[in-house]
């Protein structure tokens, strides 16, 4: 391959990816009644309880867009709703379902709770937990 041609596809692989990340469904934004109206719709919905300030949450948050990078299958099935902990950490949803800090990641399915991390970051624990949700969502 030629130099020029070698270039000219670099620079349209490089224009490409940003396309490609667009392409991911991005998590929705909590808003009171969303849950409920997700979960009656029978989605299986994985709850991620942040504050933008929070050094646990944005660990969290590169571990799941690697996870979710590396394995599609995970938001074609499953609702990755964000809820800000500021504006809902005192909410009707936060106190139901007993969230005890920010960095609380929870799973539901219909009226129950499949799981939930409080505070980890490990890869592992992350995993194990939407590997959870997507087998309840292609259940």
């Amino acid at each position: 391959m030629d130099r020029r041609r070698f270039l000219a596809l670099s620079a349209a692989t490089a224009a490409a990816l940003p396309l490609a990340r667009a392409a991911q469904a991005a998590p929705l934004e909590y808003k009171p009644g969303l849950v409920e109206e997700r979960l009656k719709a029978g989605e299986t919905v994985f709850l991620d309880f942040k504050a933008s300030w929070c050094t646990t949450c944005a660990a969290q948050e590169r571990v799941l867009d690697a996870l979710k990078a590396g394995n599609p299958a995970y938001e074609q099935a499953i609702t990755f709703i964000n809820v800000d902990w500021d504006a809902y950490g005192k909410s009707d949803l936060a106190k139901s379902l007993k969230i005890p800090r920010r960095s609380t990641l929870v799973v539901l399915k219909g009226n129950k709770e499949l799981g939930r991390i409080v505070a980890d970051t490990s890869k592992g624990a992350i995993q194990g937990l939407m590997d959870t949700a997507l087998a309840a969502a292609t259940a």
